[in-house]
């Protein structure tokens, strides 16, 4: 898997996909299914309902405005209605709004509900590692650690890494914070963010 230096590019990059993709995955799904006119119906719905869901949830993001109430009830309700992955982007596209507004209860509800609504496992990891930020920043050390056990993937091991450490270094434990950080440079990072990791390790003392 390539290597992303944030979560951000995986997220664009799920998007462009379902974007560029959707009738190649509404195909994919019937493989196999049996009668040649019972697969040209149900083919052609399928791709016209991804089509629709599509739209739908591009419309509703693009409308998203934090002051808007209106708009965040329009995007919670399209993501409480489709589970599948359009309904956990919309998901993690409401909980950014709900943490801009240090709604971080709210957003972290959003997050946890959208990983059960996507079998995109970066996208899950994505999800997943906002929600340790969150549960960090909430002051819930041991429930970040939990979460970041549930992130996958060569590609995530130097976020988790850094996330890690400083869940470590909440709960008091420097050398923890020091091992975490360390495995999270010897990975494939980026440069920035090896030397952020280099500087925590290096302020510990």
């Amino acid at each position: 898997m390539e290597v992303y230096s944030n979560e951000n590019e995986q997220v664009d990059a799920i998007r462009r996909f379902f974007a560029n993709n959707g009738k190649a995955l509404a195909v994919g799904v019937v493989l196999g299914i049996g009668a040649l006119a019972g697969w040209r119906y149900w083919s052609g719905h399928e791709d016209t309902s991804a089509r629709e869901v599509s739209a739908h949830y591009q419309q509703l993001t693009r409308a998203l405005d934090g002051n808007k109430p209106q708009t965040l009830e329009a995007v919670a309700k399209f993501a409480n209605d489709n589970s599948n992955t359009y309904g956990a982007l919309a998901s993690l596209d409401l909980a950014k709004q709900y943490v801009d507004k240090n709604e971080l209860t709210k957003a972290a509800t959003q997050l946890q509900s959208g990983i059960k609504h996507t079998q995109n496992a970066n996208l899950q990891a994505v999800m997943n590692l906002r929600l340790a930020r969150i549960q960090l920043q909430q002051k819930q050390a041991d429930d970040a650690l939990k979460t970041l056990d549930s992130v996958k993937g060569e590609g995530w091991t130097a976020i988790v890494a850094d996330i890690r450490g400083e869940a470590l270094l909440s709960k008091g434990d420097k050398q923890g914070a020091r091992d975490a950080w360390s495995k999270g440079i010897d990975s494939e990072a980026s440069p920035a963010l090896k030397e952020m990791m280099q500087m925590k390790m290096n302020n510990l003392g």
